[in-house]
């Protein structure tokens, strides 16, 4: 797992500003947070920042970079302004994805973990047309971690607990998202496989039709997202990720290539 850590803004770039704080600085220390508590506790997880403390980078050289590591998610972590009037915590991805893609999924459950470990009003999962979720080949998340000119949640940003109760949140998000396993840990969750979701039973049961004449087993089952009914083709649930991970490329290999796996 390859995970891409974007702290906004930097160098001449101090992003937003704010009872004397800025962007810059937030997320860095939030940032630096998130690569410590992933380092050491994870060891299936490589990460790589954009920048350092004191450098500015352009949004071209960010997204370049991240994709010709090849990262399996581009995190680019800010936090929000708005004349004070503003408050809580958003995020966003790309505003053309779909609502049942792996982006719009990451986004659900790690939205879930965030909002709640920042103590932050929540302000909802979002969508946009940013450079960083719209120029990179990976999922793309980009968390808006409270806004600096609001009084409440600058307090929160001047206490080292908010730093680490919001870097925490994004890595139990990124763990439940990705089905990271802790060094030493003996986990008796299961791995399935999503090929695809559809509002259209009819069309599900096609796809399920497909896979199984290439050997695939897979089943519909019916799930509620969004205040809507989907239909879902998915694998029964595997004990190991390394198996699921072989019967994803199987999938893919049929012509699939949004499937992805999950952990139950």
């Amino acid at each position: 797992m390859k995970i891409y850590l974007d702290p906004g803004h930097g160098g001449n770039d101090p992003g937003a500003v704010g009872h004397g704080l800025t962007e810059k600085e937030v997320v860095w220390t939030i940032t630096t947070h998130i690569t410590s508590l992933l380092q050491n506790n994870y060891g299936d997880v490589k990460v790589k920042m954009s920048r350092s403390q004191y450098e500015g980078r352009s949004l071209a050289a960010r997204t370049k970079e991240a994709n010709s590591w090849k990262a399996d998610l581009f995190l680019s972590i800010h936090c929000n302004a708005s004349g004070g009037m503003g408050n809580g915590y958003e995020d966003f991805i790309y505003h053309q994805l779909a609502p049942w893609s792996r982006t719009a999924g990451i986004q659900q459950v790690m939205h879930k973990e965030i909002s709640k470990a920042a103590g932050l009003r929540d302000r909802g999962s979002k969508s946009a047309d940013f450079h960083v979720l719209r120029e990179t080949n990976m999922p793309a998340l980009l968390t808006e971690n409270g806004f600096i000119d609001h009084p409440g949640d600058a307090a929160k940003m001047r206490t080292n607990e908010w730093y680490r109760q919001v870097a925490e949140g994004h890595v139990l998000g990124l763990e439940k998202a990705f089905s990271l396993n802790k060094k030493g840990s003996t986990s008796k969750d299961k791995y399935l496989i999503i090929a695809g979701s559809f509002h259209n039973k009819e069309y599900a049961q096609l796809l399920s039709a497909t896979l199984h004449k290439a050997s695939i087993n897979v089943s519909v089952s019916k799930v509620h997202i969004q205040g809507r009914n989907w239909y879902r083709v998915q694998t029964p649930a595997f004990p190991k990720r390394l198996a699921a991970e072989m019967h994803l490329q199987g999938i893919k290999e049929c012509g699939i290539k949004d499937a992805y796996i999950i952990q139950v």
